[in-house]
């Protein structure tokens, strides 16, 4: 199981990458689990329920300069106990139009896998540059 649930993890982050970087707020919504809380990495505002982080994202897509976010995993722990996962690795913030990077860190995510799917039940962010 654990070699299938980090596939499976990793496959569900490539998709929410995607759906960032191509500004498709539907196919962000059934990552995230429906309480899935949000804690960002510079001033440490909280998002909390899958609504919330919806209306933050629609947001951020619908700005005239945005930044596409991007999670890249270094680990994936899979609990032997209980079906979550614990996602550590880092992060970058890039231009859309200049390409510059303008933010990154590091980041922890944990999931779990609900009916079958993972989904994102937390995230933190920390910001390093």
């Amino acid at each position: 199981m654990t070699a299938t649930a980090d596939l499976a993890i990793r496959m569900a982050r490539a998709t929410f990458n995607r759906a960032l970087a191509d500004a498709n707020f539907s196919a962000i919504g059934p990552l995230l689990a429906p309480n899935v809380v949000l804690v960002a990495g510079t001033d440490s505002a909280l998002i909390t329920g899958r609504k919330a982080q919806l209306i933050a994202w629609k947001r951020e897509f619908a700005a005239k300069e945005r930044l596409i976010y991007t999670r890249t995993a270094d680990t994936i722990l899979v609990s032997p106990v209980e079906p979550i996962a614990m996602e550590q690795g880092h992060w970058q913030g890039v231009a859309t139009g200049s390409g510059a990077m303008l933010a990154s860190g590091t980041y922890s995510a944990k999931w779990r896998e609900m009916g079958g799917a993972w989904m994102i039940e937390a995230e933190i962010f920390l910001t390093l540059a």
